[in-house]
This record gives structure tokens, sequence and C-alpha cells, in this order.
């Protein structure tokens, strides 16, 4: 089978990068196309890049004499590709307006930016947990006027950490969960050289962040209705979210109430049980258990359980009753693997098994 041509938008930065390592030896997927701003342009991809390369493994061969197309330059850019991914460092009405343009050039864009998350006909995913808002794309062609071109995006980084274990317990009704998470580094896009003042050291604000935290997964709980994604009216969810002297992995510490409280076997039961498309598709980065729970009090822990599954499972611990809410727990997640490009290409590759893709 002919691998499908994906161009990076915003291929120099963090997250631009993390793409690069995935689809290096991806089944489906190749690189065939890198685009950055026009300071990168016209460069190789190794001289654009210079000292800035993020990543513990070496830069890939095939994408280091690649040149750097201007990603301002669409049609040139479309014209080299089958789909792209987006990573782009712009405001958020340029990335807006950047992403449908490609859309309009019938390419579709699977985005890691949070420009588009509350777009109301354009999906926010999580692969296992809401596969079937994928439906709205169809009302966005018809918007856009497109054939094959729409946007399809990815959430926030850190609610990964608790919102796979929520989902997995609907059917016994949420109905508060006070949430609070602590954020590593390269959720900013950074690592410590950049960034020296975090270490030894925890900020307890990220602008935007709690939000986000605590919206979020009520889209992703949503449903479809005239052509639009409409939010889920509950659970209540309030969220802290704190940055810590950490390189990758958001943990949360989250405390939840039920309408029809589960005991702690039926919690670690319906946990180990879950499985989402991905996972009946056999996708080439799908994990084979998402959500795997640690029986010892002191797991998850970031150092050890972060890259769990290649970093696209995620890890639950210390389940047990609250004194005030019904239970508590902790959650793990690894933000630039789960959380950003590796959630991503999940996507991407949910995308083609469905055939929006091709």
């Amino acid at each position: 089978m002919a691998k499908l041509k994906a161009g990076i938008l915003g291929a120099t930065g963090m997250v631009g990068q993390r793409f690069i390592q995935l689809l290096e030896n991806h089944p489906w997927f190749e690189v065939a196309a890198v685009a950055a701003s026009p300071r990168s342009a016209g460069k190789t991809y190794e001289e654009a890049v210079g000292g800035r390369w993020k990543m513990d493994t070496p830069m890939p061969e095939a994408v280091k004499n690649m040149i750097v197309m201007n990603v301002n330059e669409v049609a040139e850019v479309a014209s080299k590709v089958d789909f792209c991914f987006s990573a782009v460092d712009m405001t958020k009405d340029e990335i807006r307006a950047i992403e449908e343009a490609y859309a309009k050039a019938e390419v579709p864009v699977v985005s890691n930016n949070s420009a588009h998350r509350w777009t109301p006909d354009v999906p926010m995913v999580v692969p296992e947990l809401n596969p079937e808002h994928l439906e709205v794309i169809k009302f966005q062609k018809e918007r856009l006027g497109t054939k094959k071109g729409f946007i399809a995006v990815k959430p926030n980084c850190s609610i990964q950490s608790y919102t796979p274990a929520l989902h997995a317990l609907r059917e016994f009704e949420p109905e508060v969960v006070v949430a609070t998470t602590y954020q590593a580094i390269s959720g900013a896009g950074k690592n410590f050289n950049d960034w020296p003042e975090m270490i030894d050291n925890v900020i307890p604000y990220i602008g935007g962040e709690e939000e986000k935290s605590e919206q979020e997964p009520l889209r992703i709980w949503g449903h479809i209705e005239d052509g639009k994604i409409v939010k889920a009216e509950g659970p209540v969810i309030t969220t802290q979210c704190i940055r810590v002297h950490v390189t990758n992995g958001h943990m949360a510490a989250v405390v939840v109430s039920f309408k029809k409280k589960p005991t702690k076997e039926q919690i670690l039961e319906k946990w180990a049980a879950f499985r989402g498309e991905p996972q009946e598709l056999g996708l080439p980065s799908a994990p084979k258990q998402f959500i795997k729970y640690f029986e010892e009090d002191n797991r998850p822990q970031t150092k050890l359980d972060r890259d769990y599954e290649n970093g696209m499972g995620v890890c639950m611990g210390r389940l047990r009753e609250d004194t005030v809410y019904d239970y508590k727990f902790v959650g793990l997640s690894h933000n630039t693997l789960r959380g950003a490009a590796g959630g991503a290409v999940l996507t991407a590759e949910l995308l083609k098994a469905k055939g929006y893709i091709g």
C-alpha cells in the first residue's frame, strides 16, 4: 500500500519535531512536506531547526535535507500532500484563518492547536472517547464548500490525564469533579535550557489552562445537533493547573462524586475493560490497554510511567474513598505524545480508517 503524504505545518517547533519523530517509520503515513514561518522557508530542515532539535532520538535522515516551505504559500504546500498536521505558532485568529485556508484547498487538517476547538462543526476528538463526533465533518464541508478538505482537532493535553478515567465511568453519572493538574514544561514548548527559572520551582498559574480543563471534557461528552456539536450539561468540573519542574508528563489529582456511586471494584473493572474504536480497529498508534491501574501506593510516577504504551496509554492510581466526595484518584498522561502529536497521529489514523482521508 502506498503511504499517504503528510505535511507538517509548524514543523520546526517542539510539536512539529514530535510529529517528524512519530512519522519516521509510520506504516500508513510519510512526511512529504515541512512548512514553517517565512524566516525558516528556503532552508533545509536541519538548518532551520539548527541547535533546537528537542527530541531524545536523532533527527530522521529523511527530513534533514527537505527544503522548508513557507506555511503561508497554501497552494504550493497543498500540491505536495494528502493531508496536513498543524502545529503552527501564530495568534488564534491567524491559526483559524490558515487552517481554514488549507481545508478550502482540499487538504484535511489534523490540528494540535486550540484555535478551532470551539468551532461548532469542527470535531475535537480523543479517538477512544468520542469518534462519533467525526460525523460533524460532513456539515463542516458544506459550510466550507469542500469535497475533501476539513479540520479536526485534538483537545488540551492536560485533560487526557483524567477525562478517559471519567469517561469509562459515565454510566455511574459523575456529578462533580475537582481536578488539580501538575503540568510538565514541555507543555509550554520548553525544556530546562530554555526556561532555567523552572528548575527547582513550581508556578501556580498557566494562562487559559483552567478554563480549557473545565470546559473541554464537556465538549467531548457533547452530541451533534443541527450540524453542530453541543456540549454536555455536566458534570460540573473545577480545576487548578500548576506548572511543575518535570520535562514530560501531566499528572492530575482528582476527586469525584457520582449520582450512582459505584464500588471500588466496579471502577477498577470498568477501567481495565475500557476499549475504544482505535483498539477495535487495531490502529497503528493505539495502545493495547488504554487505561492502566497501579495497585502500588506510590504509582503512577511521572518518570517511571509516562512512556506507558509508547506514551499513548494513560495511567491511574491511588483510587480510594474520599471523606467529602465519593472517590479520589491520581492520573498521568504523556503530554506531548498522547496529549499532543501522538493524539493527532492517532486521530489521523482513525480518519483514514473511516475514509475521511485517503
